[in-house]
C-alpha cells in the first residue's frame, strides 16, 4: 500500500518545486482530457494510447523531480494500467477513461489545496490510490465493476457500465484522431472568420474555449472536451449569415433586430449536425441561449432540457460578452464587473455551472 501519511497529511518539501510541478500539471491535464475524449471515439487507436501513456509518465516524472509524492503514487498506477493498454492486455473501455480523468482532476485539486494550505481530507486521495492499485492486476472481464467501485468509494456515487457523460456513440465509423483535428481545424478557420469582422473580436474564441474548458473539467469533465471545443468555435457563426449593420450595430436593437439574432444558433447547429461524430457539438450550439426558467431561445427550453454544454457556453460566452462591453473601463475593472454580472443573472444560468466558473475566474485571478 501507498504511503498513507503522504496522501492524508503530505508536506511540502519545496514551495518553489510545488508550484513548478502546479504549472506542470497545469499544461499536461488537458493532454489527458484530450487523448480520453478521442479514445472514447475509437478506443483501438494505439498512437492515442501512446501518447496518454507518455503524458502520465510526464505527470509522474515531474511529480519526482519537484518532490510532490502523492502526484507519484497517484500516477503510478495509472501508468501501470495505461502499460497494459499498450501492450493489448486491456482494452479501453469509457469507465477507464473515466478513473483516468477522475484520478487526475484529484491531483490538479490536490495541488492546489497543498500550495493553498488546504485541508486535503476531502478529496480521499487515500482510498483513490488504494483502488488504483487494486486495479493494476483486474483482468479484463472485471475491469469496468471494480472501476465503478472505486469511483463509488472515492465520489460516493455509483457509475452505470453504460452511456457515460462524453460516450455520445454517435457514429458506427471509427474516427481517427486526424479526422477530429481536420474538422476542429475547419470549425477554428470558420471561428477566426468571424473574430475578424470586428477588432473588438479578436481573440475572443480562445479566450472563450479556455474558460468553457477550465469551468467543464472544475465540474469533473462531464463534456466530451473535443465536443466543447467544437461548440465554441461554431456557436457563433451563424451570424456571419445576418446582415452586418444587425450582428455589429452597437446602438440599441430593434425588435426585428432581435428577431433575426434569435436564428443564428440553428445555422451552426446545423452544419454540425451534417458533419459525422459531431452531433453533441450541434446540441450544444442549439441550446447556447436556452435558459433554466424557459425565457431564452430559440426553443424556450427549461432546466432539464438542456445539456450541459449548453449550460457552460452560455455563462462563458455571457461573460465574455460582458468584458468586451465595458473594455473601455479597463481590464481589471472588466473583469469584475463580468464577474458580478454574470453571478447577479439569477434565472439567466444553470445554478450548478456557477460555482464551477467562479472558482475558474477565482483562480485565474490568483494567477
Amino acid at each position: 500500500m501507498a504511503n498513507v501519511q503522504a496522501l492524508a497529511q503530505p508536506k511540502i518539501e519545496d514551495r518553489e518545486a510545488l508550484n513548478e510541478y502546479l504549472d506542470d500539471l497545469t499544461d499536461l491535464a488537458p493532454k489527458v482530457e484530450r487523448d480520453v475524449a478521442l479514445l472514447k471515439q475509437n478506443p483501438t487507436d494505439q498512437k492515442v494510447v501512446s501518447n496518454l501513456f507518455r503524458t502520465l509518465h510526464n505527470i509522474k516524472g515531474d511529480a519526482a523531480l519537484c518532490k510532490v509524492e502523492m502526484g507519484v503514487l497517484i500516477s503510478h498506477p495509472l501508468e501501470t494500467l495505461l502499460g497494459r493498454l499498450r501492450t493489448d492486455e486491456l482494452r479501453f473501455t469509457v469507465l477507464l477513461g473515466e478513473i483516468v480523468l477522475l484520478s487526475i482532476d484529484r491531483l490538479e485539486q490536490a495541488v492546489e489545496m497543498l500550495a493553498a494550505g488546504k485541508p486535503l481530507a476531502g478529496l480521499n486521495l487515500v482510498g483513490l490510490v488504494k483502488g488504483l492499485e487494486q486495479l493494476i492486476s483486474v483482468p479484463q472481464d472485471r475491469l469496468d465493476e471494480k472501476i465503478g467501485e472505486v469511483i463509488e468509494s472515492v465520489t460516493g456515487f455509483r457509475p452505470s457500465t453504460a452511456g457515460q457523460l462524453g460516450d455520445r456513440r454517435e457514429t458506427i465509423v471509427p474516427r481517427t484522431p486526424e479526422t477530429v483535428a481536420g474538422d476542429l481545424l475547419f470549425f477554428r478557420s470558420l471561428a477566426q472568420q468571424f473574430e475578424s469582422r470586428s477588432p473588438h473580436f479578436e481573440g475572443r474564441s480562445a479566450r472563450t474555449l479556455h474558460l468553457a474548458l477550465d469551468a467543464n473539467g472544475m465540474a469533473g469533465m462531464p463534456v466530451a472536451p473535443v465536443q466543447l471545443e467544437a461548440a465554441v468555435y461554431m456557436h457563433d457563426i451563424g451570424m456571419m449569415l445576418l446582415p452586418e449593420q444587425v450582428w455589429l450595430k452597437r446602438e440599441r436593437l430593434s425588435e426585428r433586430d432581435k428577431q433575426a439574432l434569435r436564428t443564428h444558433p440553428g445555422f451552426g447547429a446545423g452544419l454540425l449536425e451534417r458533419m459525422d461524430g459531431w452531433k453533441t457539438a450541434a446540441e450544444i450550439v442549439a441550446q447556447h441561449h436556452e435558459m433554466p426558467d424557459g425565457a431564452g431561445y430559440p426553443m424556450g427550453l427549461t432546466a432539464g432540457q438542456i445539456c450541459p454544454g449548453a449550460k457552460i457556453l452560455a455563462i462563458v460566452d455571457a461573460f465574455e460578452a460582458v468584458m468586451l462591453k465595458h473594455s473601455h473601463r479597463g481590464h481589471n475593472r472588466s473583469l469584475l464587473r463580468a464577474i458580478a454580472e454574470v453571478n447577479a443573472c439569477n434565472n439567466q444560468f444553470a445554478a450548478e455551472w456557477i460555482d464551477p466558473f467562479n472558482r475558474v475566474i477565482r483562480r485565474m485571478i490568483e494567477a
